[in-house]
């Protein structure tokens, strides 16, 4: 590898990330909102086919057959033997009227970006499509063949896409996620499993003042189940809902549990506790159901993770670039990609940070190193 050449021929691929970046952030694309998520499909599928990939739109739905958009799978053959898969998302978590509202915007005192998804997950997408010209500018074909992967539905657990991102990991021989760095350049090396688990409590209603007796709390039920789910390790209640007037025994009660664990003993004790609780209602008359929404496990890194880390460090010092790693408690598809066995690294977008939230952004100034990093990783894997 040609660390000059490799860095002089990714900071070639910024101007048209930039201008691509401002594109994708312009388009409201938050998970559900099918036409602006399929407009976003449409502009990456183009920008991947005018760099010489083989382009396919797969439709996507949820489990009652609704569409939530389509997923870009890009292709590109090389000379050599390994088949490398590059994930990233399109969906953002923004509803509508944002992107007009907050616009691209460059803050040049910092060389900062802010926008909608300018770091989760448009600038980690776009960096991966760079990386691949800076490749095919430099003649490096030594991969098999480069898949990138581009899904609508990551930011509500991956409903839709967990078939087709199955299928591509048991293809491939390495994983590279494009979540973007963490805010301090982390690499991301492990990441917490999550679930949510939505309870609804059944009572019987009753007139709380004249006869109280005939009624069935499940108020009462719920927030002793509350109570109790709050003290098993790693699960959180942040949704409680019950009743419809405060003279009424309350029927119906609904809460939901984020569940999050680090190894997988640990995740299923989680979710198999809760159903134990949600079994043993201590409110007569009142019953309960659970349904286990999007459970993604725990992804732990491991020796195939640790292999690629010392690939991208290895990269990293030809570059000049100190590479570090972190475990982190969100979850992505990383998790569900892990699943099949084959080693996964994820962060390997460029550095960014305030995900999720008005003040994202995205380091502009690590758009070019990052994309050399990761074109080198791809070069030095194969």
């Amino acid at each position: 590898m040609n660390a000059r050449k490799l860095r002089e021929t990714a900071a070639e691929r910024y101007p048209a990330f930039l201008a691509r970046l401002a594109e994708l952030v312009e388009i409201d694309c938050g998970s559900r909102q099918v036409a602006g998520l399929r407009k976003v499909a449409s502009r990456f599928a183009g920008y991947a086919a005018e760099a010489g990939l083989d382009v396919t739109l797969v439709p996507i739905c949820d489990e009652t057959t609704v569409p939530l958009g389509d997923a870009v799978v890009a292709r590109l053959p090389g000379r050599g033997t390994r088949r490398i898969l590059l994930a990233a998302h399109l969906d953002t978590v923004f509803p509508p009227g944002t992107a007009a509202a907050r616009p691209l915007t460059v803050d040049g005192a910092t060389g900062r970006a802010y926008g909608p998804g300018v770091c989760d997950d448009k600038a980690g997408l776009l960096a991966g499509l760079a990386a691949i010209e800076t490749l095919i500018r430099l003649g490096d074909r030594s991969f098999g063949e480069l898949v990138v992967v581009a899904t609508p539905d990551e930011e509500i657990g991956s409903i839709g896409s967990r078939t087709l991102l199955a299928e591509l990991a048991a293809q491939a021989d390495a994983i590279l996620c494009l979540e973007c760095a963490r805010d301090n350049g982390d690499l991301v090396s492990a990441r917490k499993g999550v679930a949510d688990v939505e309870i609804d409590l059944h009572g019987r209603a009753a007139h709380a003042g004249i006869e109280p007796e005939r009624g069935a709390n499940a108020a009462l039920a719920a927030a002793h189940l509350t109570v109790a789910l709050q003290n098993l390790d790693g699960v959180n209640v942040g949704i409680l809902r019950a009743g419809t007037r405060p003279n009424v025994v309350a029927d119906h009660a609904r809460l939901v549990a984020d569940v999050r664990a680090t190894e997988p003993a640990a995740y299923r004790a989680a979710l198999s506790d809760i159903a134990r609780l949600v079994g043993d209602t201590v409110v007569d008359g009142v019953t309960a159901t659970m349904r286990v929404v999007a459970p993604t496990p725990p992804w732990a890194g491991g020796p195939g993770t640790a292999q690629l880390l010392r690939a991208a460090e290895d990269v990293g010092r030809q570059l000049g670039i100190t590479v570090t790693h972190a475990a982190t408690g969100g979850c992505a598809d990383a998790n569900l990609l892990a699943e099949s066995g084959v080693p996964v690294l994820d962060g390997l977008g460029p550095v960014g940070g305030g995900d999720h939230g008005p003040e994202e952004w995205l380091d502009l100034n690590s758009v070019a190193p990052r994309v050399a990093l990761l074109a080198g990783l791809i070069s030095r894997i194969c």
